[in-house]
């Protein structure tokens, strides 16, 4: 009698051990379908909180540029980054109310998120789609089947609050408050602009900001205004989503 119910509690707990296993595959191959080849070096709230504001990837070293999509700002917080198209672009304040724009890989990032597309599939926003909030609302419903990180583009016309890094040389760096000293911003009314986005739910203090799911770096159909984007008044602009 004792023999058999040994033998029925260890069928049983091969049973559990077979069943955890599973499980637990199961789940380790749901985490590597959810995220893309998009890569990250580096953390914002490592820069924010921990003042690591050196370089932690040289643009110049990112291989394939086919395609290539990132954003950043420059190292000591000294200015923004946009890969838009395997182009590189820096942008610097050179007073209140103008910047310079360079294009340019050799630059460095003390965080950085970027990836290629190759294809995209456009997308007319609807009407109701006036700020980052409704852009952000918006495509997280349309993607509800895409794998995540992703980059995405917006192409047209806007108003928009940009703003460049300036942090004096020197500052050391322990809260988001020190972080943005010297930090200018910039108004653009009615502009042709590209925006190249990057979107996640996971990634809130890493390349996005902890109240968001999207960073984003704006420049002028001209080139001569590139930075990142704090606020939107969409006019006439058009989604741009990765083909899967």
């Amino acid at each position: 009698m004792n023999s058999n119910i040994k033998q029925i509690v260890f069928a049983l707990l091969t049973i559990g051990l077979i069943s955890c296993n599973s499980t637990h595959k199961k789940d380790s191959s749901k985490k590597i379908e959810t995220y893309t080849d998009i890569k990250i070096v580096g953390a914002m709230k490592n820069v924010m909180w921990k003042g690591e504001l050196g370089s932690s990837i040289n643009l110049d070293t990112i291989a394939d540029k086919n395609g290539l999509y990132g954003i950043g700002p420059e190292s000591y917080l000294t200015g923004e980054l946009l890969i838009n198209n395997g182009k590189s672009y820096v942008s610097k304040v050179a007073s209140d109310s103008t910047m310079t724009v360079k294009k340019t890989f050799d630059v460095s990032a003390p965080f950085l998120v970027y990836g290629n597309v190759k294809e995209w599939n456009e997308i007319e926003l609807p009407a109701n789609v006036r700020t980052i909030k409704d852009v952000e609302k918006f495509i997280d419903n349309t993607t509800t089947d895409f794998k995540r990180p992703f980059v995405f583009k917006l192409i047209g016309q806007t108003s928009a609050t940009i703003h460049i890094q300036n942090l004096p040389e020197g500052t050391k760096v322990s809260s988001p408050q020190e972080a943005h000293q010297g930090q200018t911003n910039y108004e653009l009314f009615n502009e042709n602009v590209e925006i190249v986005g990057f979107f996640s739910t996971e990634h809130k203090g890493v390349f996005t900001h902890h109240d968001s799911y999207v960073h984003m770096h704006l420049i002028t159909k001209d080139e001569s205004k590139m930075g990142h984007v704090d606020e939107l008044e969409i006019r006439k602009l058009k989604l741009y989503l990765p083909k899967k």
